[in-house]
């Protein structure tokens, strides 16, 4: 017993304690906690919890965040550091999207022709040109030029040009995302980062979102950068409890419910009980989830009401300026989380919760 409580004073999150903090005064730390914006649960299993919190840390995890019904459940780690969001941000983009088309300001049938988009050479046939911006959000545009910011397993997968048309088959493809950003500007006419914190970050209650932690990744292989956001744990639980409420937060009907459906539905199939909607990776058990490079996720299950961040440092915004000599250095400390330890840390978590 007394391991156990060294454990849950070391591992479990401030939020799980927040009972025992009633009536201290507030700390620096505290202040930083969700749990001044969301009541919290009480009835999970704080013993379980430190175990999956163990768990975490040994397979690399920086910062984590559940939710549960609206409550916060725990916050473990770096929740409030802005860190790179990796491919988190195409969910980040889409959710951009849905808004946009709301307001009439963008129309999913539009094609790369009445677009005028075109790439570097060797230049898009007029064949890729026929994908409209759906097939974009979808990953099936059948545009299989180079693109900005591709992983080699990308670059390995990627068909030849013009063996699919448009709507065909999917691939996870950089260009349809990267592009999209850049259409995103050209049809609102606003920058990304600062759509973002109007139309979301702002009225859901970000803490640490500022329009210029959304940057852009050129590469010359291509005329359409890459636009990653740098964006906290505690952010993203909010994005990720938006998408839980059907784009509702309080009396405001954020991001439009049609389009949460619409971006949920497993439109292709990705992997083994693993689909692919608009820029969200869906799961056969129901749940949905962003997921980036080295193990960012924001996990949504619907059923159990639970939402699940867990995110891995790979920088901040202030090591951009770092030479690629010293990233590389880097890499070594940085251990990935993949999809099997994620769904175990999910296992282990949802395991804490109350019987009912």
């Amino acid at each position: 017993m007394v391991i156990m409580s060294f454990v849950l004073l070391q591992i479990v999150p401030q939020c799980v304690l927040a009972q025992e903090h009633q009536g201290r005064g507030l700390i620096k730390e505290d202040l930083a906690s969700l749990r001044y914006s969301f009541p919290v649960s009480e009835d999970w299993s704080s013993e379980k919890l430190a175990s999956a919190m163990l768990y975490a840390q040994e397979i690399g995890s920086s910062a984590v965040i559940v939710m549960h019904d609206g409550k916060l459940v725990l916050e473990w780690g770096k929740t409030n550091l802005r860190m790179w969001s990796h491919s988190v941000r195409k969910s980040l983009l889409s959710a951009l999207y849905g808004i946009a088309v709301e307001k009439g300001l963008i129309d999913l049938s539009s094609t790369i022709a009445d677009l005028g988009i075109d790439d570097r050479p060797p230049r898009l046939s007029e064949q890729e040109k026929q994908a409209t911006i759906l097939d974009l959000l979808q990953s099936r545009s059948g545009i299989y030029h180079e693109a900005a910011a591709e992983s080699e397993y990308m670059k390995r997968g990627r068909p030849s040009r013009d063996a699919f048309r448009p709507g065909e088959h999917w691939y996870y493809n950089n260009w349809d995302f990267n592009a999209l950003g850049t259409i995103f500007e050209l049809k609102t006419d606003i920058p990304i980062g600062q759509a973002f914190k109007d139309w979301i970050a702002d009225p859901i209650g970000m803490q640490d979102f500022r329009p210029e932690d959304v940057h852009y990744k050129w590469e010359t292989v291509s005329l359409y950068p890459a636009v990653p956001f740098w964006i906290s744990a505690r952010d993203l639980a909010r994005f990720g409890q938006l998408y839980l409420q059907l784009g509702k937060w309080r009396d405001t009907q954020v991001i439009p419910e049609d389009w949460i459906h619409a971006s949920i539905f497993p439109y292709s199939k990705a992997f083994e009980g693993i689909g692919y909607g608009l820029m969200w990776w869906t799961h056969a058990s129901g749940a949905y989830y962003a997921h980036g490079y080295m193990g960012q996720f924001v996990v949504v299950m619907p059923d159990l009401k639970i939402v699940i961040v867990s995110r891995v440092f790979t920088g901040t915004p202030s090591m951009r300026r770092l030479s690629a000599e010293i990233k590389e250095e880097l890499k070594p400390f940085v251990r990935p989380v993949g999809r099997q330890q994620m769904t175990r840390l999910v296992e282990l978590i949802v395991g804490a919760m109350p019987e009912f």
